[in-house]
């Protein structure tokens, strides 16, 4: 049997840390990240509650307490881009939620090691490329008449003309979520079979003799394992429902989709950053961050109340 280590004790305190100072100091890194770019940026938040000029400074600038906030809820481009940010964040979540888990399931089943691995790379790979060149070659590949997708089907003869993937706002919409959904789907697949390896092999040897099959093991045995991972990483994308991607947005972006591009990232950075008005983007940022924690807390309380652990 394995032994154990023993607690640390006080006069052992100095043997400990010159044995393992080296696992601390590279603590220190992740540590200084999060307090200068998190924590550090937080005073900056009362640009929000004034008329900030970057030349005036915090000092000379003037407080105008809630007037930015109650500017940018009259505008009608900001509620355009609210409203397509909910619509496509919601439907970003209700068609990429469950493909991750059934990915999961399925990779779980395969019964040749390497072929796993091999799947699981190139299904994952995609989640570290930018969206600048995702969205360079899905342009090249969806254009209505010279790309390879509308050649091909045009020579089998699908369709008799180019259908405009990514020049058309409905048929952008569905091209961009699904897009979305293909380049996180094999990351998020990665949570769900860490969770699925951690369930105890009795239950499925259990299942075995009392004669369920696969689709009963994961239905029964598998999904209520899970549950709990399911219902912490669903919170925790609610959490950003009121987020937007500028960098997804703007590389997909044309002038022929503007209604349904046209989110909060791109408010944000044409009414806010691009304009020198810096208090209206932190104000949006601010309204953004309030909601994405009331819906965390919400969908929480939700979660202990239907039984689950919950996240916080």
């Amino acid at each position: 049997m394995q032994k154990t280590k023993a607690p640390v004790k006080r006069g052992h305190f100095g043997a400990y840390m010159k044995d393992n100072w080296q696992l601390y100091a590279m603590l220190l890194i992740p540590i200084a990240f999060v307090i200068i770019f998190k924590y550090a940026a937080y005073p900056g938040l009362r640009i929000a509650f004034m008329n900030y000029k970057p030349a005036k400074g915090y000092a000379g600038s003037e407080w105008v307490g809630m007037e930015t906030f109650a500017k940018i809820f009259r505008d009608k481009d900001f509620l355009r881009a609210l409203k397509n940010s909910l619509v496509f964040n919601f439907l970003d979540l209700l068609v990429g939620f469950p493909v991750p888990i059934i990915l999961a399931l399925l990779l779980n089943e395969l019964r040749f090691p390497r072929y796993k691995k091999v799947s699981q790379t190139i299904l994952y790979l995609p989640h570290f490329l930018s969206w600048v060149i995702i969205a360079s070659v899905a342009l090249n590949l969806f254009k209505p008449q010279t790309g390879l997708v509308n050649v091909l089907m045009m020579n089998a003869g699908w369709i008799e003309s180019g259908i405009p993937f990514l020049t058309e706002k409905w048929h952008w919409a569905v091209t961009y979520l699904l897009i979305g959904v293909w380049q996180n789907m094999g990351w998020g697949s990665i949570i769900y079979l860490a969770a699925i390896t951690g369930i105890s092999p009795d239950l499925y040897e259990a299942a075995t003799i009392d004669g369920a099959g696969r689709l009963r093991k994961i239905w029964s045995v598998t999904l209520p394992c899970i549950r709990g991972t399911m219902v912490t990483l669903l919170i925790m994308n609610l959490g950003r429902v009121m987020g937007s991607n500028f960098e997804r947005l703007d590389s997909f972006g044309n002038v022929q989709v503007k209604d349904f591009q046209y989110q909060l990232a791109i408010y944000i950075y044409e009414k806010g950053l691009a304009g020198g008005n810096f208090s209206r983007a932190t104000a949006v940022g601010l309204f953004q961050s309030l909601v994405g924690l009331l819906l965390v807390l919400s969908s929480d309380r939700v979660s202990k109340a239907l039984g689950e652990d919950g996240l916080l």
